[in-house]
């Protein structure tokens, strides 16, 4: 049965030797309960839905869309074999590390219950960046990330409540549609012809895939790498 390893939260920390804001990305796991909750807007709201745990860059981290980021024990057990040192819980900065679950499988619109309250939906990939390479300290990481494609999953609060480590994931819906994390990926970064696609969405589309898709349709975008 597919379940939570871990439960991982962040506190301030310097971001390597970037003079940029602190950053939350240094996760590890917490015992007992924790409570995920809508964190509302990205740069007004609470940042994580996560409670303790910390949001560093509100331009691109955070908010509804982005409350919960996912990560399989298998991806991190594939790159701790790559990078040869032990990956923990939390080590890509996820808040839920998951096994039993294809999560990069996960169609975007996915609803997941988790224990006996909370309710999550899929709404994206997590786009690598440079904050994330630092913490990595591995060479051409962002290059390496991406080309494996498999990234875990963003996910909106539908339902709140506590989570902790052991309860059962279990995926309550999944779209009609073939839209998959790793697909949405590609379309936002390293093969932008896709990006109409992400029409097939319909409403559960996030707010970034929906800007994305409109500045494709108006020309005003040509292709961005991560």
């Amino acid at each position: 049965m597919a379940h939570l390893i871990a439960v991982n939260v962040g506190s301030p920390r310097p971001d390597g030797d970037s003079e940029g804001p602190p950053t939350g990305i240094h996760k590890s796991p917490v015992e007992g309960p924790v409570d995920l909750r809508d964190p509302g807007d990205k740069r007004t709201g609470l940042g994580s839905g996560v409670a303790g745990d910390f949001v560093g860059d509100r331009r691109h981290h955070g908010g509804t869309d982005q409350a919960v980021y996912a990560v399989a024990h298998d991806e991190l057990a594939h790159w701790a074999a790559e990078v040869g040192r032990d990956l923990p819980p939390g080590a890509f900065g996820e808040n839920l590390t998951i096994t039993g679950l294809d999560v990069d499988g996960a169609r975007v619109g996915e609803i997941w219950a988790i224990g006996d309250v909370v309710r999550l939906q899929v709404t994206g990939p997590r786009v690598p960046c440079a904050t994330f390479a630092r913490a990595m300290g591995e060479e051409r990481w962002v290059k390496r990330f991406t080309v494996r494609g498999r990234t875990g999953a963003y996910l909106r609060v539908l339902t709140p409540g506590p989570v902790q480590a052991g309860d059962a994931v279990v995926v309550e819906s999944r779209p009609d549609h073939e839209i998959t994390v790793p697909l949405m990926f590609r379309a936002l970064t390293t093969e932008r012809h896709l990006l109409p696609r992400l029409a097939e969405v319909g409403p559960d589309l996030s707010e970034e895939g929906r800007r994305e898709l409109a500045a494709y349709r108006e020309g005003t975008t040509d292709g961005r790498m991560p």
